[in-house]
C-alpha cells in the first residue's frame, strides 16, 4: 500500500443529525478530542427534506450549525444532496448559496442514488420518479463552478474543502489505508479485514461485551480487491491513482485491460496520464462511476495462464 499523507497528527470525524446536536452533547465531543464534525443537512428545502425521509427541519440545521461552530470545533462539514425528485437548478442553487453563507470548512454534494428495497427505489420503479442524466449533469457542473469561484478545491468528485480541511479520512480510505470506526454501524478496515459493526445499539452493545470486531459483512482484504477498489476511488480523486505500487502487489491481474481503458479514455479527452500516475479530466469525473464499472468487470476477468 502506499505511506500514509502528511498531515495532522490526527483527525477524529464524528457525524451528526441536525436533530441530536446539542450544546452537551458537542462539550462531550470537544473533551473527547474529535477534531471534525460532518453534519447531515441535505437540504434547507423543507419540501424535499419531508421527501428524504428526514428527521430535522431546516431551523434544525441552523441551530446546530450555529451551536458547532461556537463550540469551536477545528473543521465542520456540510453534507448536501442534490438531484432530488422535485429539485430544479434553481432550488440547487439556493441550497448551495445557503451552505455558502454559512462557511462551513467542507461541503460534500452528493448526487442521489436509488438504493434497493428504499422509498425512493419503489417510486422509480413504479415510474413515479424518471432519472435524468442530463440534468445530473448541469446540477454537478453548476456545484463544481459555484464552490470553486466560492473558494472550495474540490479533490474528490463530491468533496470539497477550503485550503487545509481537505478530509484526512476521506483521503486515507480512498487510498486504501487503514481505518477504524467506532459505534453501532461503523465500517473498519484493519489488520487485513473490511467489515462493519452491529448496526443495533443493544446488539452491539452484547458483541463489544464479548470482545467482537466488525462482526458484519467481514471481508478478506486480498491484493486484488485493494488494488480494484483503490482505482475505482483513486480515480474519483483529483489527484489520480498511481498505478505502479498496486500493479506491482497485484501483478496477475487483468493490466492489459485496464491499459487499454485508460488509453480509451486518454483519446477521448477523459483522462490524462503522467508516468504511472492515472487521472479523469473534468469531464472524465462526471463518467466515474462508469469508469468504475468497466474496472471492476476487468478484475473480474481471470487471470492469465
Amino acid at each position: 500500500m502506499p505511506a500514509l499523507e502528511a498531515g495532522p497528527e490526527r483527525e477524529w470525524s464524528v457525524e451528526l443529525a441536525p436533530a441530536s446536536v446539542t450544546n452537551e452533547r458537542l462539550k462531550v465531543l470537544r473533551a473527547a478530542g474529535v477534531t471534525r464534525l460532518s453534519l447531515g443537512v441535505q437540504s434547507f428545502q423543507p419540501a424535499l427534506l419531508q421527501a428524504l425521509g428526514r428527521s430535522h427541519t431546516v431551523d434544525q440545521a441552523l441551530r446546530a450549525y450555529d451551536r458547532i461552530r461556537a463550540a469551536g470545533f477545528e473543521s465542520v462539514n456540510l453534507d448536501l444532496m442534490f438531484a432530488l425528485p422535485g429539485q430544479d437548478k434553481e432550488g440547487w442553487e439556493r441550497d448551495l448559496d445557503t451552505a455558502l453563507a454559512l462557511g462551513p470548512d467542507h461541503l460534500s454534494t452528493y448526487c442521489l442514488t436509488f438504493e434497493e428495497d428504499t422509498a425512493l427505489w419503489v417510486k422509480l420503479s413504479q415510474g413515479k420518479v424518471k432519472l435524468d442524466p442530463e440534468h445530473e449533469r448541469r446540477l454537478y457542473l453548476t456545484t463544481w463552478e459555484r464552490l470553486e469561484s466560492a473558494g472550495y478545491g474540490q479533490y474528490e468528485v463530491s468533496n470539497f474543502a477550503r485550503p487545509g480541511h481537505a478530509c484526512r479520512h476521506n483521503r486515507n480510505t480512498w487510498r486504501m489505508m487503514d481505518w477504524i470506526g467506532l459505534g453501532p454501524s461503523a465500517a473498519s478496515q484493519h489488520e487485513g479485514w473490511r467489515g462493519a459493526n452491529e448496526a443495533d445499539l443493544d446488539g452491539w452493545l452484547a458483541g463489544l461485551e464479548r470482545g467482537e470486531r466488525m462482526p458484519r459483512d467481514r471481508t478478506a482484504l486480498t491484493p486484488a480487491l485493494l488494488a480494484e477498489d483503490a482505482l475505482i476511488f483513486g480515480l474519483r480523486t483529483n489527484a489520480g491513482v498511481d498505478l505502479g505500487p498496486w500493479m506491482a502487489m497485484c501483478p496477475d491481474a487483468a493490466w492489459d485491460t485496464i491499459e487499454g481503458l485508460i488509453q480509451r479514455l486518454e483519446e477521448g479527452g477523459l483522462a490524462r496520464k503522467a508516468g504511472s500516475v492515472v487521472a479523469l479530466t473534468r469531464e472524465g469525473r462526471l463518467l466515474a462511476d462508469a469508469v468504475g464499472v468497466e474496472i471492476m468487470t476487468a478484475f473480474e476477468q481471470p487471470s492469465p495462464v
